[in-house]
């Protein structure tokens, strides 16, 4: 039976939302066929991917950082015991979870805070999806120990040494194209089965692509799991998978 990857660069609306689907028939031999990639992904059929996955790459926020959690959930009360102080310190540990700190500890890069910038809103969206999928008996584990993965591509391409900048938007086409060319190299076996030109034109596609292969890296043990002192946190915040 082969095995299909899903990689998923989730917006607030589907429109925007990137899917891509690979195919692996045979493990040894590295051959990857590219089924799907397309914007306009809903809410049913990302269920309906993620049903027929061996592992689904999630290029969003899966989860919340704890303190701000607790922040709202006392703050809501009105038993949120006064801060020592409210400055940029505090305020960075409501904002970043320990996976956002670790990303830029091992790549210089910050993803966006899930608790203060618009990422917010796809997170959202998928925390619905997360609870669609969790109702059918899908291991929606947020540390990356079921079905899901939380990815992050432009850390995924700089840990792989490929140009991780400039390539979104209209003026990123030519970038693109060349992200295309490289990845196609570093992954020889890798069939676009013409859906590369899909990646070329829009950077919602190309993201899901690499989300999808950074989900088949995860399940053949090719990445960085959460250190033990954090695999509890994780669980609840979300980690995101790096390269090994």
């Amino acid at each position: 039976m082969p095995t299909r990857y899903v990689g998923l660069d989730l917006a607030a609306q589907d429109r925007r939302t990137g899917l891509a689907v690979l195919r692996e028939e045979d493990p040894a031999s590295g051959a990857l066929v590219l089924e799907e990639a397309r914007t306009g992904a809903d809410d049913a059929l990302i269920a309906q991917r993620g049903r027929g996955a061996g592992k689904v790459g999630v290029d969003v926020p899966v989860g919340w950082p704890r303190g701000f959690v607790e922040l709202l959930a006392a703050q809501a009360t009105g038993t949120l015991a006064p801060p020592g102080s409210t400055g940029d310190e505090w305020r960075r540990g409501l904002a970043m979870r320990e996976t956002d700190r670790a990303v830029h500890a091992r790549t210089g890069l910050t993803p966006l805070s899930v608790s203060t910038d618009r990422i917010a809103h796809p997170a959202l969206r998928w925390a619905g999806i997360e609870a669609r999928l969790r109702e059918e008996g899908i291991d929606v584990a947020r540390d990356g120990s079921g079905r899901i993965c939380e990815v992050y591509p432009a850390a995924t391409l700089r840990r792989w040494g490929l140009p991780h900048r400039g390539y979104k938007g209209a003026d990123g086409r030519a970038a693109r194209r060349g992200l295309v060319e490289a990845l196609g190299g570093r992954f020889p076996g890798l069939d676009w089965a013409g859906h590369d030109a899909a990646c070329v034109e829009e950077d919602d596609v190309l993201d899901a692509v690499i989300a999808a292969l950074m989900a088949r890296e995860v399940a053949r043990g090719r990445a960085v799991p959460p250190p033990d002192p954090l695999r509890e946190t994780a669980l609840v915040e979300g980690w995101i998978w790096l390269p090994a």
